[in-house]
C-alpha cells in the first residue's frame, strides 16, 4: 500500500491556547460510542464550543478562521489524559493536517502520526511568537516543514523538532503501521508456512 510522503504542509493556522488540554476536552467521552470515526470532526472540542443550552460559546474553533485552517497551534502537554484515538481522529476529520505545540502526550502523538498528522514542537518563546502571529494575522499562511524541521510564517522561521522515527516514517510514506503489516502479508504467510507450530506438523 503506497502512502503519501508527508514532507511539508502549508495552510492557514488556528491557535487554541492553553497547556494540559486533555483528550476529554478534545473529544468528550459520550462521542466514543461511535462504530466508525465518521462525523467525529463535528464534535471536536464540543463542550468548550457549545454551552448546555446548545448555543455557541466564544472559542477559536467557532470562528470562520477555524473552518479554513489546516494547522492547529496548541500549548504544552497537548492530548494528555486518556489514550482515546478518537481525539486525533476528530481533529483530523475537522480539517487539521498538522499540529504545532510545545509538547504532546506520547500516546496522542503516536495516534496522530499514525494518521499522517505530524506534531512538531517549538520552544516556549518561539511557540508564543507563532501563536500570537496566528491570532493577529489569521490570513497568514504557515508552513510546517517536516523534512527540514522548521515552522515558518511570513518572514519568521523557527527551528522545530519531532522524534526521528516519526519524522522518517512521515517523509518516507511509512507512517501507518497497519499499512506496513499489509504490505508484508505475503512474507508473513511464507514464513508462517515454515513454522511447525503454525502448520500443525
Amino acid at each position: 500500500m503506497s502512502l503519501a510522503k508527508i514532507t511539508q504542509i502549508k495552510a492557514l493556522a488556528l491557535a487554541v491556547p492553553g497547556d494540559d488540554i486533555d483528550t476529554d476536552r478534545i473529544i468528550p467521552a459520550r462521542f466514543l460510542r461511535c462504530v466508525t470515526f465518521d462525523g467525529l470532526g463535528d464534535h471536536a472540542f464540543r463542550d468548550e464550543r457549545t454551552g448546555p443550552d446548545g448555543k455557541d460559546r466564544p472559542h477559536p474553533m467557532n470562528t470562520p478562521q477555524a473552518k479554513r485552517a489546516g494547522i492547529l497551534v496548541v500549548g504544552f502537554n497537548f492530548g494528555c489524559g486518556s489514550s482515546r484515538e478518537h481525539a486525533p481522529q476528530s481533529l483530523w476529520r475537522f480539517g487539521f493536517k498538522a499540529l504545532v505545540g510545545g509538547s504532546f502526550a506520547e500516546i496522542f502523538f503516536g495516534n496522530s502520526t499514525a494518521l499522517g498528522v505530524p506534531c512538531l514542537t517549538l520552544s516556549k518563546d518561539h511557540l508564543a511568537e507563532l501563536s500570537a502571529l496566528v491570532q493577529q494575522k489569521p490570513e497568514l499562511e504557515v508552513t510546517v516543514d517536516v523534512q527540514n524541521l522548521k515552522v515558518s510564517a511570513g518572514d519568521k522561521v523557527w527551528p522545530a523538532s519531532i522524534p526521528a522515527s516519526a519524522r522518517d516514517g512521515l517523509v518516507n510514506g511509512k507512517w501507518d503501521p497497519i499499512a506496513d503489516l499489509l504490505d508484508g502479508a505475503a512474507a508473513v504467510e511464507q514464513t508462517a508456512s515454515k513454522l511447525a507450530y503454525v502448520v500443525g506438523k
